[in-house]
């Protein structure tokens, strides 16, 4: 089992990391495709990269039979930069989807709205707002006592993990760390809402078919990657108490860390007529 499922995460981990580095390539090599929502997806490919790989090849090692043990220290690190990345996601789709709605619902003031300035800004504030966001229970979990069991029943250092070990009272950590779930997750889904709403709303209003389709065809693989980012991160992290139901997190964290950004690249490029015609070019 532990060399099938090996196989399997160690494929998926491969066809990720080149999938989106390929995109980040193409992006750089094809003038057509320099522009911000390429720009953003570059952003995107290059968090997934490192996404990945804080937590995929210890899961690795560790199903091929190497040393299950992981320090104090390296552990908190790889939980700050898992979460610290998961958070810089939620952000850079909300600014995807913000640039969608600003390119579809208002095209003659995009290159107005949408400049080098506004476009730096939200993607260097969505980084420094994910990585900020989690310095804060990353602090409160080093300062807490383990004086029972160290073994993790989880594949990565996750925030429910370190909890359900601590001896200490943790209430204090989990009112944190669901707070900083419903501000980051739900206030960034709240974003991307709205601009799907006004994207639709402006899409349906279009006399003709063609430029429907043209329209939706810009925003319809950013929409699918939303529904699976958010649908499964709603479900970890927006609940009262974080410790429960670890076994059913583990998976739906495999779905977040291996599944996810193996599809990605695939949804990004199969279903977007101008990665296609620039990948036909090479």
């Amino acid at each position: 089992m532990k060399t099938a499922l090996f196989i399997l995460f160690l494929i998926m981990y491969i066809l990720a990391n080149t999938g989106n580095f390929s995109i980040m390539v193409l992006v750089r090599c094809h003038p057509q495709l320099h522009n911000p929502m390429y720009f953003l997806l570059c952003n995107l490919s290059f968090l997934e990269i490192w996404y990945t790989t804080s937590c995929v090849p210890k899961a690795l090692a560790v199903l091929l039979g190497g040393n299950p043990t992981i320090s104090f220290t390296n552990c908190l690190l790889q939980m700050y930069s898992v979460f610290s990345l998961g958070c810089t996601e939620y952000f850079l789709l909300a600014v995807m989807a913000y640039d969608r709605c600003l390119a579809i619902c208002f095209p003659l003031h995009y290159n107005s709205i949408m400049n080098s300035t506004l476009l730096t800004k939200l993607t260097f504030g969505s980084w420094l707002c994910g990585f900020l966001f989690i310095a804060i229970p990353t602090y409160m979990i080093s300062r807490l006592s383990f004086c029972g069991s160290n073994t993790i029943n989880h594949f990565f250092c996750d925030i429910a993990s370190w909890i359900a070990l601590s001896c200490t009272d943790t209430s204090g950590l989990e009112l944190v760390a669901f707070i900083i779930s419903f501000i980051v997750i739900l206030g960034s889904c709240t974003i991307t809402l709205v601009s799907y709403i006004y994207i639709i709303s402006t899409i349906l209003r279009m006399p003709s078919a063609i430029g429907q389709q043209r329209a939706f065809s810009t925003c319809s693989s950013h929409l699918i990657v939303v529904i699976l980012w958010y649908g499964s991160a709603i479900f970890l992290h927006v609940k009262p108490s974080i410790k429960d139901s670890l076994d059913i997190s583990k998976t739906v964290h495999v779905l977040n860390t291996v599944v996810t950004p193996f599809l990605n690249p695939f949804i990004y490029t199969l279903r977007n007529k101008e990665m296609l015609q620039s990948l036909n070019h090479l």
